[in-house]
């Protein structure tokens, strides 16, 4: 079995207006030293173990359903775990 955790984030060149105002909510209450806030998704799948490449589907999915690809960026990390 596998535990991936999957983090997806705007693209650097993307205006994220929802990172803005928790800056500007974050300077309101004076919390000065932050610079830039960016908001993203954490996700975290368990997949049971089969004979495909568990990498490759992963990278699969993002792809194509988790992470819209012209706008957000992601990386995932897999662990594999023993089911209890």
């Amino acid at each position: 079995m596998f535990k991936v955790k999957v983090f997806i984030t705007l693209r650097e060149s993307v205006l994220d207006p929802q990172g803005s105002a928790v800056t500007t909510s974050l300077h309101a209450l004076t919390y000065d030293e932050v610079q830039d806030v960016r908001i993203g998704k954490y996700m975290e799948l368990t997949l049971k173990k089969n004979e495909k490449d568990v990498d490759a589907r992963v990278k699969e999915m993002c792809e194509k359903l988790l992470a819209n690809t012209v706008i957000e960026d992601y990386r995932y990390e897999i662990e594999e775990v023993i089911p209890s």
